[in-house]
């Protein structure tokens, strides 16, 4: 399957892209703005593109048409942070295949991402797997992310900006071996399996910062 990844959080849409390569899928490009992503489509052959959006009111609804123009066979899945009579009513007109919650794992839109390609579709045309705002899913990611101590939110910081093991020991001053138990220790109490896994999730929930590194919950 031919896939296009447009997500303005880098580590995220390089995770996505590093499993799907990694499964057998073509990964055409990743990108990080729109304007990218249709120039992209307007050039190459894709089955689905995934373009994760953050709506900021009606302005940016227009986009989806814009992305759609560009490629009228490719099936598009949206990733929104909320799903509303607005922003349904735009990806329908727009000929959306399928909006899904931007918050949702890896493994989900994995999994829809192949439901697109099989040609699944709802009867009126969108797909609609999307959880609400405050789903229950992401809730347990935040809680869980409470129990990391101050070294392991610091690991995982440097993890999101695309540190490895090295990193994570000189930018919290320890030698790699502690810093490979402080990510194994991050890696459990998030149930992760994965780095890739645990940056993605920590940026998809709000936790950490994907420019930054920074921890973004309230902290005691």
């Amino acid at each position: 399957m031919r896939i296009l990844i447009c997500d303005y959080h880098v580590i995220v849409a390089e995770a996505l892209a590093s499993v799907l390569t990694g499964r057998g899928d073509d990964v055409i490009a990743t990108t990080h703005d729109i304007d990218t992503a249709a120039d992209v489509l307007r050039t190459a052959d894709v089955d689905v593109c995934l373009l994760s959006l953050v709506f900021r009111g009606e302005r940016h609804l227009h986009r989806i048409v814009d992305v759609r123009r560009a490629a009228p066979r490719t099936r598009l899945l949206l990733l929104v942070s909320r799903v509303d009579a607005a922003v349904l009513a735009a990806a329908r007109d727009a000929g959306a295949a399928a909006i899904a919650d931007q918050r949702q794992s890896m493994r989900r839109t994995i999994e829809l991402i192949d439901r697109l390609g099989r040609g699944a579709a709802s009867a009126g045309g969108v797909l609609v797997a999307a959880e609400p705002t405050g789903g229950s899913a992401r809730t347990d990611v935040r809680r869980l992310a409470t129990f990391l101590t101050v070294r392991e939110r610091e690991a995982l910081g440097v993890l999101v900006i695309g540190g490895d093991t090295r990193t994570v020991a000189r930018s919290l001053g320890i030698a790699p071996a502690t810093a490979r138990c402080h990510i194994q220790s991050l890696l459990t109490k998030m149930g992760a399996h994965t780095r890739l896994e645990a940056a993605t999730t920590a940026v998809r929930a709000g936790i950490v910062s994907p420019d930054t590194g920074d921890w973004l919950l309230p902290t005691i």
